[in-house]
């Protein structure tokens, strides 16, 4: 039996026992599987912008983009940031900081920079997990990432960066705005942000589209890591679109509320989609299984 169905049991027993009020605050677990699949990398050279010198057909550097991109200062939710709260949060940052160790392992044996991350059904903390582990990567010296919001129906990411929610992906997949204006970079660092924009009609008609696939050819290069939030995969059918352009996926289920036959049939649609694993959230600050889930990556590849 895999560590991510074992993951997905954790899950479902905990809903037997809630968590108390003192431990409101989410932390993470995670359980990994690698694919035995390996990626092809992609011809990913095109330039950024249309009035680069074609001649060149060179990459805008991200020096650049941080240069042109719109400038704000973001104010986290104290609620959902793991790195800038108080010393009770540090648990949850180190959580994160695991997250990403294991996500660099993985990708020292596969291509892996277009991380998603979804869930089963909404309220589960794909969201939190998303900006948390897109804030842990970008801590670290010379790596650079971009946060894009994919999910266009009911988007919350802006909210908990504290930006702007216009211009965003919904404005350059219209074709009203280009690459750099849509990027925003409002802390310290290398964390960019690609907000959701406007609200759209056609969500799932706009992320098919050819713009999608190009806005990320075009921005790969650019940054080491690109962490993607997406809709919940039972409701509607984004997450499936958006889990085809990236290299592998996160499912994120809830300590003590997922249902585990409604996360395990989600988590079934990803199976041949590169799932990298389960990512456990709201776990007691006692737990302490987390050996067990941080175990060899290469050891176990059974999917679900």
């Amino acid at each position: 039996m895999s560590r991510i169905h074992e993951a997905l049991k954790k899950a479902a027993q905990e809903r037997s026992s809630r968590l108390s009020s003192e431990t409101s605050r989410d932390f993470v677990d995670v359980s990994t599987d690698v694919s035995r699949t390996t990626v092809s990398a992609e011809d990913r050279r095109s330039p950024l912008l249309a009035d680069l010198p074609s001649e060149r057909n060179l990459p805008l550097c991200f020096d650049e983009v941080v240069k042109k991109c719109a400038h704000s200062k973001w104010q986290l939710d104290p609620r959902i940031d793991v790195f800038r709260g108080a010393d009770s949060h540090r648990i949850g940052a180190e959580s994160f900081r695991t997250l990403r160790s294991r996500l660099y392992q993985i990708a020292g044996t596969r291509q892996l920079k277009r991380v998603l991350v979804t869930s089963s059904i909404p309220e589960e903390g794909k969201t939190f997990v998303a900006a948390n582990l897109a804030q842990s990567i970008a801590q670290q010296d010379h790596r650079r990432v971009l946060l894009i919001d994919g999910d266009l129906r009911m988007s919350r990411l802006h909210q908990a960066l504290g930006a702007s929610a216009t211009p965003g992906l919904t404005e350059y997949l219209r074709g009203e705005a280009d690459e750099i204006e849509v990027i925003q970079r409002g802390l310290e660092g290398n964390l960019c942000f690609i907000p959701r924009g406007s609200p759209a009609a056609n969500p799932s008609e706009l992320l098919l589209g050819a713009r999608m696939k190009r806005l990320l050819d075009q921005v790969t290069p650019i940054f080491d890591w690109l962490v993607l939030d997406s809709p919940p995969a039972l409701p509607v059918h984004d997450a499936s679109l958006l889990a085809d352009l990236c290299d592998g996926v996160l499912f994120v289920v809830r300590a003590g509320e997922t249902n585990f036959e409604t996360a395990e049939k989600a988590s079934s649609e990803f199976r041949d989609k590169n799932l990298l694993g389960v990512v456990l959230n709201r776990v007691k600050k006692n737990e302490s299984y987390g050996g067990y889930y941080y175990g060899d990556p290469a050891a176990d590849k059974e999917k679900i």
